[in-house]
């Protein structure tokens, strides 16, 4: 719901909603943006409206260039500036079906635990899509890195884990894997069903200056194939126009 153009406080919004209103809040312009993030105007203005999917390295690179918890932007529901004290004995349960879905054509991402702002480690039920690493460079130009470390269970299915340093790593249900999310890494799906995972990626922060650059990279890369492959819009010929008239 809106009252004169603005979310109503406690009213559900989207994650592209929220980026502009922090954006907005901070006096910040789409150009200032392109320069905190390394993302195209063009690509944050479809973020923003919705029509470009949100992927885990654009969101590290948002919430970066705001200075906010990754998980603030994925949150439906709008927050209070957190307080200065020390937060101790928080606690959210998340029941089944629960979380902020962010998609792309390689994985289907549910964050978990969103209500919490500032914290140590981002959990996620991630369910893989990609079976080729063709079909995963072309979203995202390359294996992906983050800052920090990443934990992975395999719930359902079976996934290769591929990464720059390793020969790919086969992982079943029940498996499970540990390792420094810096590492240029993909997980590719090979089972027939369905391959989901529970995962959990926690950043260290003397780091994150220097491989957000990565991600800056990775992300210039990616944005202008996505653009250009993007569908024009139909014109109506001259003659069309004519009749129409």
């Amino acid at each position: 719901m809106k009252a004169n153009g603005r979310n109503v406080a406690g009213a559900a919004r989207s994650p592209g909603q929220t980026i502009r209103a922090l954006r907005l809040s901070q006096g910040l312009t789409l150009a200032q943006m392109k320069e905190r993030t390394g993302l195209a105007i063009s690509t944050l203005s479809k973020l923003e409206i919705g029509t470009v999917s949100l992927s885990y390295d654009k969101l590290m690179l948002i919430s970066r260039g705001l200075g906010v918890d990754m998980a603030t932007l994925v949150d439906p529901k709008p927050k209070a500036a957190p307080s200065t004290s020390l937060n101790t004995g928080r606690r959210v349960v998340q029941r089944a079906g629960e979380g902020q879905l962010v998609e792309t054509r390689s994985y289907r991402q549910i964050y978990l635990a969103t209500e919490i702002l500032s914290k140590k480690m981002t959990p996620m039920f991630v369910e893989i899509r990609a079976r080729t690493l063709e079909e995963f460079n072309e979203e995202f130009g390359g294996l992906i890195r983050h800052p920090g470390e990443e934990f992975t269970f395999v719930i359902e299915g079976e996934l290769d884990f591929h990464s720059e340093l390793y020969a790919p790593m086969r992982l079943r249900a029940g498996d499970s894997i540990y390792f420094d999310s810096e590492m240029g890494h993909a997980y590719l799906k090979v089972s027939d069903g369905p391959c989901r995972l529970v995962c959990s990626c926690a950043s260290r922060g003397e780091d994150e200056e220097r491989i957000a650059d990565l991600f800056v990279k990775a992300s210039s890369r990616h944005a202008p194939a996505a653009e250009a492959a993007a569908p024009a819009r139909p014109r109506a010929s001259r003659k069309s126009s004519r009749r129409a008239g």
